[in-house]
């Protein structure tokens, strides 16, 4: 019996699964890279396809329908030839991405969020595509566009109607620059690749020379060949560098408990997933400084002794994997990786990267490890913490791009030497994505203590009302803090500084931060799967001009139940947005109130304007309050 067109397509699909989850070594732990992969070869996850995974990896179909439902950039039904997903970050709505969104939609008669008719593309929207210095972005297909304005939509708009490969489009649509406008000791190191490693090994081998005798056989009873690894985790330790992820963990201390952990195994994990929006510096960091990096990681695995690292890309850098792979493969040619380090025997490291798929709470050090091991990204309750039960339950060491840098350039110059940089409380540097209303957005490293007021006149920042600082789960500033310092102790940050000038509106600005929070809720936990939402409702509600005094009561009580039952740090920073710009701009908020008492959030005279429309009545009999 001849087989139909279905049934082939359902075999091709099914041989495409077999083939990647031979190349993943049929480990269950890589479902979430599978799947991945398989979307790239087919398009989307059919169901066959799904149901070939959940075979070949011997996985309940449930839990993998479970995995492609829980990722946005994961798909169960066909998104078109092209998938387009505009930013939705403020300063791309700043810069019109709205406006050209709907010019793009109009152009290939598509709506919003749908697949247009004829199977072509689909155009929606994502939180943040990291490209907040060159805005409005776009992916398409997973690859970045940036700079994008009529001319732009109009030449994208033709060669998706022309069915043009990516491959066939102009070059010069993809180009990204890097925009560093002040570069100091991260960004201009000038270090070739392998240098921290030659100096951490070196550090070793000095401390054992120097030593006495004596001393020397007490020490190596102590510790035993690991007597280097000791001497660099003391350096990290002198450092006292801390995590550049916002929280400010001192990294010594997280190595130094790692490295004391009992298990069988240790990791090393970089989370490359810097999902907060006006954060961009990773993306140079991946782009221009990747061997850092690994050196940084490399360095970990020596101080802490980890055999495996893994760097947990987001997926919006899909586009940087092959480019981050070619020099992994370099690097283990010129033995800065893999057996037997640069001669060192028994030093054996490897790193591989993972992909993500759209999740911004798996930015938090937990949830990724859930989602490396290919689960949904849910925050961990803790203790116990990832030092000690981490990846695969095996102690593990999170540190963020920046951090792992750090780590480098200390293993060649030494931990006093970053400590005299910065201030007494934050050592080093600081690289700040700056973006929004300024002449030079980019990236602008400092030593830790730079003020608000040099950064906004470095980057051409005129007429300033505020400046958020560390993203929509940080702080507002408003003029009367200009002279405030980015510093552990002031003002810490993950990196954002995004920048408003008078003509915004503070309120919207607070508005489009409540989306993101209610969109990027990973729905485990009520108070916040339902408080993010109630949130929403409440910004919508005083937008349309039916708030009251009584609505802004209800958000900061709203805050208090969140910090106190939320899971994670999303849910108990939801509300700051609202509170920060409901203190210092409280008029714009109060310019929209119908009246000073309580209003239910429900019209159910407006939700009958549908029905007036149909029915063709719009007398005042067919308004509610209105009967005779």
């Amino acid at each position: 019996m001849a087989t139909s067109p279905d049934d082939a397509v359902i075999h091709e699909h099914e041989q495409i699964v077999r083939r990647i989850v031979a190349q993943r070594h049929h480990d269950p732990h890589a479902l979430l890279q599978v799947l991945r992969e398989v979307q790239e070869a087919c398009g989307y996850l059919p169901p066959a396809a799904l149901a070939q995974v959940a075979r070949s990896l011997r996985q309940p179909l449930a839990r993998v329908r479970g995995i492609a439902g829980f990722y946005s950039f994961l798909a169960t039904e066909p998104r078109g030839l092209y998938r387009v997903l505009f930013s939705d970050n403020v300063t791309d709505r700043m810069q019109g991405s709205e406006q050209l969104m709907a010019s793009m939609c109009h152009r290939l008669w598509v709506e919003p969020g749908k697949v247009s008719e004829d199977g072509l593309v689909s155009v929606a929207t994502t939180s943040c595509t990291g490209l907040c210095d060159q805005g409005p972005g776009m992916l398409v297909n997973g690859r970045a566009i940036g700079h994008l304005d009529d001319d732009r939509i109009e030449t994208l708009c033709q060669l998706m109607l022309d069915r043009r490969s990516l491959e066939e489009w102009p070059a010069e649509l993809f180009v990204i620059e890097d925009n560093v406008r002040r570069a100091d000791i991260l960004l201009g190191h000038g270090f070739a690749p392998g240098d921290p490693i030659r100096a951490a090994l070196r550090r070793g081998t000095q401390g054992r020379s120097e030593a006495p005798a004596n001393e020397r056989s007490w020490r190596e009873a102590y510790v035993g060949a690991a007597l280097g690894p000791v001497a660099v985790l003391e350096e990290v330790k002198r450092s006292n560098l801390r995590g550049r992820g916002g929280a400010g963990f001192t990294t010594g201390v997280k190595w130094e408990a790692c490295r004391h952990a009992t298990g069988l195994t240790r990791y090393v994990v970089c989370n490359a997933d810097e999902g907060e929006p006006g954060t961009f510096k990773d993306r140079v960091l991946l782009t221009s400084h990747a061997d850092l990096l690994f050196d940084g990681m490399t360095v970990a695995a020596y101080a802490v002794g980890a055999s495996q690292g893994f760097v947990y890309l987001r997926g919006e850098y899909r586009g940087l994997l092959e480019r981050l792979n070619a020099v992994l493969e370099r690097r283990r040619t010129a033995n800065l990786l893999g057996k037997g380090i640069l001669g060192q025997p028994g030093f054996d490291f490897d790193i591989e990267i993972h992909v993500g798929a759209g999740s911004y709470v798996c930015g938090e050090e937990s949830a990724l490890l859930d989602s490396l091991e290919g689960k949904r990204g849910v925050p961990r309750n803790r203790p116990p913490y990832p030092v000690t039960n981490g990846y695969l339950q095996q102690p593990t060491i999170v540190n963020n791009v920046e951090t792992l840098c750090a780590a480098a350039l200390i293993a060649v110059q030494g931990g006093d030497w970053y400590r005299s940089i910065g201030t007494l409380k934050s050592s080093g540097s600081k690289i700040l994505s700056v973006a929004g209303d300024c002449a030079r957005p980019g990236l602008y490293e400092y030593p830790f203590g730079v003020t608000v007021r040099q950064v906004l006149g470095d980057c051409g920042a005129e007429r300033t009302q505020a400046v958020q600082v560390s993203g929509p789960s940080g702080i507002c500033v408003d003029v009367t803090e200009f002279d405030r310092r980015i510093a552990f102790e002031d003002l810490p940050t993950a990196g954002a500084f995004t920048i408003f000038d008078i003509s915004r509106d503070m309120f919207e600005v607070a508005r489009a931060y409540t989306q993101f929070f209610a969109h990027e809720s990973c729905g485990f936990c009520t108070p916040c799967r339902v408080g993010t939402s109630m949130l929403k409702a409440s910004m919508d509600k005083i937008r349309d001009g039916n708030g009251t005094l009584h609505d802004l009561r209800e958000i900061s009580r709203l805050n208090k139940v969140l910090l106190m039952s939320a899971h994670c740090g999303l849910g108990h920073t939801a509300c700051n947005p609202i509170l920060d710009t409901m203190k210092k701009f409280r008029p714009m908020y109060e310019r929209r109130l119908r009246s000073r008492d309580f209003a239910p959030a429900f019209d159910l005279d407006q939700a009958l304007a549908r029905a007036r429309q149909m029915t063709g009545r719009d007398d005042p009999g067919a308004h509610l309050g209105n009967e005779p």
